[in-house]
């Protein structure tokens, strides 16, 4: 009989190496090959498996009708928008985020929320004991509600203690669960991919929503195999500092919806609390005028969220290495944006040290920040404030042309809004209920700033 062939799996990357290494060659990281089982494989079995025992599969004209998918509001507002409407019957959500960062909060929550609605809900924990999961309810204030808790690591034993199948099935998380039909530890490669695959067959033949939790790495990626992520149909990433109160959930992939959406929310004392208004969060307090500080308007999907960029600059004696720190966005983006201050507008700021940060640990990856960053640096630089009810967004490109971005006048309306009067822009770009003045270009805007008394 043919013994099957061993293999090396990388926990990273989950690439397949012949031998053991200390190295994975395909992502170069230290310590992460792991042996796993893998099949039994003869040029019988080969051979008999491509000519015999398939079966046909039906194929579905293109044009022919769809229903859009039933789904089911979780109760929880910022959640639903996250997920594109609620949890889609027959799928399978993966949610990961930094220990502590409230993932198990929020499913409780969802969790009792679609019980109190008469759904069937089961939160299987591979990771707690069913009494600690009940005290946190109780904590919450929903030990009231219909859910039935387990403690349990075997897929099998999970899948058979349903005869009626659940409206929604919590896994916590898929890290700690194992199949019998792989060898190998909870956790592995092999096991991961198996559990996982279990149960999103349960989910899609039983018509339940099922929810995984997964652990992530020291980067912030979801551990296991990169394979995950492609079996489940939505992917969730819950973001935010210990430090801050907010919490934001992003949506990475979602094949019923969008992902360009996002649920903000604050940590309590009663738990996860939604945020209707997160402006609210990142800016400060706007009262005395305070150099180095632009409001920009990100757009987070179709939402806007106003954030408080700070720019400050130290002056050093002649010889000394100037010190560039960002935080909450890109450091090679702001090497650039001083580059364009320095060639096209005349600021010399090569000798200077240079701080910026992003207000209430919020992370820009927006291009339109561009000019509000410019306009904080040349604040800072100048040491003349912005005034309080001024915003400012643009890409700056770098020829030192200030280009307009997308949906200028949502940003502008969202601006308005909250109070603010005047709007410093691309060329061009005009909003309702709100002043504009358009720049060209780069240099425009400092001499703006610089002239402004």
């Amino acid at each position: 009989m043919a013994k099957p062939q061993k293999r090396y799996v990388c926990q990273a990357c989950a690439s397949i190496a012949s031998k053991w290494a200390g190295q994975c060659d395909d992502c170069l990281e230290w310590n992460t090959l792991v042996e796993d089982a893998g099949a039994v494989v003869t040029p019988f079995s080969a051979r008999h498996n491509l000519q015999y025992g398939g079966r046909a599969v039906s194929l579905v004209a293109l044009d022919s009708e769809t229903k859009l998918p039933d789904r089911m509001a979780s109760g929880i507002a910022e959640l639903d928008r996250a997920l594109g409407g609620g949890f889609v019957v027959g799928s399978a959500t993966l949610i990961g985020g930094d220990p502590g960062i409230g993932k198990s909060t929020l499913l409780l929550q969802a969790a009792a929320k679609l019980a109190l609605t008469g759904k069937r809900v089961a939160y299987v924990s591979g990771e707690e004991a069913v009494d600690q999961v009940r005290l946190r309810a109780q904590r919450l204030g929903l030990g009231h509600a219909p859910v039935g808790l387990a403690s349990a690591t075997s897929v099998r034993d999970i899948l058979a203690t349903f005869p009626a199948p659940p409206d929604l099935l919590v896994i916590d998380s898929i890290q700690t669960m194992h199949s019998d039909l792989i060898e190998g530890a909870p956790g592995t490669v092999s096991q991961v991919r198996a559990s996982a695959g279990e149960l999103i067959r349960f989910a899609k033949e039983r018509g339940s929503a099922v929810v995984l939790v997964g652990h992530v790495t020291k980067d912030g990626s979801i551990a296991g195999p990169r394979v995950l992520e492609h079996m489940v149909d939505t992917v969730l990433a819950f973001e935010g500092e210990r430090s801050h109160q907010y919490r934001i959930l992003r949506a990475i992939k979602n094949r019923f919806g969008g992902t360009d959406e996002i649920g903000v929310f604050a940590m309590g004392e009663g738990g996860l609390g939604e945020v209707g208004n997160p402006s609210s969060l990142f800016l400060t307090t706007r009262g005395e005028a305070v150099t180095g500080t632009a409001v920009f308007p990100a757009l987070e999907g179709t939402r806007p969220v106003l954030v408080e960029v700070q720019a400050l600059i130290v002056r050093l004696a002649s010889g000394a290495t100037p010190r560039r720190a960002v935080v909450g966005w890109d450091a090679g983006r702001l090497a650039m944006i001083l580059a364009v201050l320095e060639a096209r507008c005349g600021l010399s700021l090569s000798s200077a040290e240079v701080y910026l940060n992003i207000a209430g640990g919020y992370r820009l990856t927006d291009p339109a920040a561009d000019l509000a960053v410019a306009a904080a640096l040349v604040s800072a630089f100048s040491e003349r404030p912005i005034p309080a009810d001024i915003v400012a967004f643009g890409e700056v490109a770098l020829s030192g042309e200030v280009r307009p971005v997308a949906h200028g006048g949502l940003r502008l309306k969202e601006s308005a809004k909250l109070g603010f009067e005047r709007a410093w822009v691309p060329a061009g770009v005009t909003g309702e209920g709100i002043a504009t003045s358009g720049f060209k270009s780069l240099g425009a805007l400092v001499d703006h700033v610089l002239d402004k008394r």
